[in-house]
């Protein structure tokens, strides 16, 4: 499975500090050239000027200690498998989750809001009139691991390079800005096209800023066993590549007392270790190497933790409700092999996948169908389109599905038998209408061709829960077979499209962007290598709803664009949603500190815990 949580230290995302006033929605009632501490795409900012902390850090929590943590969630190019490269910023390579934490930014969002950010690296900004110009105003204490201060020299650098070598995520979100330039040592002016929306201009706040000196004489990409310097908390401590990685709090971090900080990021070591398979992890757990691990296999969930430590309470099973925003795990199938291209087969596909039987027999009743790619949001759409809906679907009448305009589609419902007949019948029938015709046991095409479908995936539980609807679709005439590749391979052919069917977790940010969007279901992206356009799919019609998305000025202008477009992409399917969960599932070595009520944009644990010495020693983990 791949997995990427929009990080909100990172690539969507930002961080607090200096003087100014709140923004209004869309930034409209705030003069030209006002110096600000944050930023709003809509509303109020919760936190005024001069605020001492944000209200879920915990600034009476005692630092040092360690966390040992089997990785949640990844970004851009991380995976944690394996990392064969220190460089986070390019596709190449596999690169260790939270290295992140190596490296700050203009501004950082906070995780109680949905869409405000303040500043970091930066203690103040300031817009043009137009709002396609702003100026920030660094911190003159900020410093590079090196001792080098941060300039705004080095801002230009990092927006330049990563927009025309780094990620294409990076590019991505970069596109619409045209130059950073800076006025002086401390102030970077970054100006945009004009295209750009308020939520994507915030979006590119969260840009790394890594050092001009650093890269003499050498490009982005040819960085790899190295680490690039960052201005962030955390520096490399020891590490073997491939096996693990530990992040050392860094006792010359420049901004620690300061209120995007303060509160934050207790622990002195955060090690991670890599295993090419999730059982091995697991019993690296139970062994008490790993100390905290959110367990996303049901089975184990429900079966392996009965160990002696579990009993004793010394460790701790617990679950936390998941965070606000939008989030989906969908099946991707290729329409750049046109077999895929029709929906009607796309929607076969989908019913011979048997939820019930599955959810009962081998997920423990611990998963929801899913409906929509934006569960967990207020985006996800129910019933008739409302009148403001129907106003953005009417002019792309004739380029949507029909039902688009009826009740929105949800899953179907079998009779939990494992081989529903009358779902199976339809899924039939629905091959038949897109050409496929039954020749003994095979579906084929005009010219006598099967219909293939290769299930690719880098984990063996995907075969154990989805075994079943392999053979599902055998019975129906589809030569189907899960193919099981190594954590490179899989990496490098999902990088060039090379599959006919995988299994993708994403999350986006509580605001998502016209970019995260277009990234996913955007034209542009359909053959941009490295883009999470997994299907392949171009449509005119989404690309508009996108655009549309792009240019609300209000939250509730958003939401409405977000059930148009998501009643679109449901009947379109070329994301097929799978399953869902509204809970982490987290167990812990009883070691640790944490507020109870979490933040409802975030759950960084890693930022958010401690150490607690006393709890150790009662557990003999001192």
């Amino acid at each position: 499975m791949t997995m990427l949580l929009s990080r909100r230290r990172f690539t969507q995302l930002a961080l607090a500090g200096a003087a100014g006033a709140a923004l209004r929605p869309a930034f409209a009632a705030v003069p030209a050239d006002t110096e600000l501490h944050g930023l709003s795409a809509f509303g109020d900012l919760k936190y005024s000027a001069g605020f001492a902390h944000f209200d879920y850090a915990s600034p009476q929590a005692p630092s040092g200690g360690r966390l040992n943590l089997s990785v949640p969630s990844w970004i851009l190019n991380q995976s944690p498998l394996t990392f064969d490269t220190l460089n986070t910023f390019v596709l190449r390579g596999n690169a260790p989750p939270r290295i992140e934490l190596l490296y700050d930014t203009l501004m950082v969002s906070s995780l109680d809001e949905p869409d405000a950010l303040y500043g970091a690296l930066a203690e103040s900004v300031s817009m043009s009139a137009d709002r396609n110009r702003f100026t920030f105003r660094l911190r003159p204490e900020a410093r590079f691991s090196t001792g080098a201060p941060v300039t705004a020299d080095d801002v230009a650098f990092s927006y330049e390079t990563l927009k025309k070598d780094g990620h294409p995520s990076l590019q991505v979100m970069l596109a619409e800005v045209t130059s950073v330039t800076a006025s002086d040592e401390r102030t970077a002016v970054l100006t945009f096209s004009g295209r750009q929306n308020v939520a994507q201009a915030l979006g590119t706040f969260g840009v790394p800023i890594i050092p001009r000196a650093f890269f003499a004489g050498r490009g982005l990409d040819s960085v790899s066993r190295e680490a690039v310097p960052g201005s962030g908390q955390y520096r490399i401590g020891r590490a073997e590549f491939g096996t693990f990685i530990e992040y050392e709090k860094r006792d010359d971090y420049w901004a620690k007392d300061l209120p995007f900080v303060r509160g934050l990021n207790h622990f002195q070591t955060i090690r991670i270790d890599f295993f090419r398979d999730r059982q091995p992890a697991l019993e690296a757990f139970k062994k008490g190497l790993i100390t905290v691990r959110e367990e996303f296999t049901t089975k184990d969930w429900a079966t392996q933790y009965d160990f002696p430590a579990v009993t004793s309470g010394a460790v701790v099973r617990q679950e936390f409700p998941d965070e606000t925003r939008p989030h989906f795990q969908c099946w991707a199938l290729n329409q750049r092999r046109e077999r895929f291209t029709d929906a009607r087969v796309r929607h076969a596909i989908n019913l011979c996948f048997d939820f019930e039987w599955t959810n009962a027999n081998l997920l423990f009743g611990q998963r929801v169908h899913s409906q929509s790619p934006f569960e967990g949001s207020d985006f996800v759409a129910t019933g008739e389109p409302s009148e403001a809906e129907r106003a953005l679907l009417e002019p792309l009448r004739g380029k949507v599905p029909d039902e688009v305009f009826g009740p929105v589609w949800t899953q179907p419902v079998t009779d939990a038998s494992g081989a529903d007949r009358v779902k199976l019948r339809e899924a039939a029938g629905l091959f038949a209408a897109a050409g496929w015709a039954r020749q003994g046991r095979q579906l084929v095409d005009a010219k006598g061709e099967p219909f293939r479908l290769e299930y690719m995936t880098n984990g063996q539980e995907q075969g154990r829960v989805y075994g079943k609807f392999i053979d599902t679709l055998r019975l129906i005439g589809v030569d189907a077979s899960i193919r099981l590749v190594d954590a490179a391979q899989y990496q490098e052919r999902v990088n060039r499209f090379d599959f006919d069917m995988i299994l993708a977790a994403f999350s986006f940010a509580p605001t998502p962007t016209q970019d995260s969007l277009a990234i996913f279901f955007g034209s542009a992206a359909r053959d941009n290598p490295g883009a999470y356009n997994y299907p392949g799919m171009a449509s005119e019609a989404v690309d508009a709803l996108i655009a549309k998305a792009g240019a609300a000025q209000s939250r509730e202008e958003l939401t409405t664009v977000m059930k148009a477009l998501d009643r679109l992409l449901r009947w379109r399917l070329d994301w097929l949603p799978n399953i869902t969960s509204d809970v982490h599932r987290v167990a812990y070595w009883n070691m640790f500190g944490f507020k109870e009520q979490k933040p409802e944009y975030g759950f960084p644990i890693e930022s958010l815990w401690w150490y607690d010495a006393q709890k150790a020693a009662a557990i003999g983990k001192a």
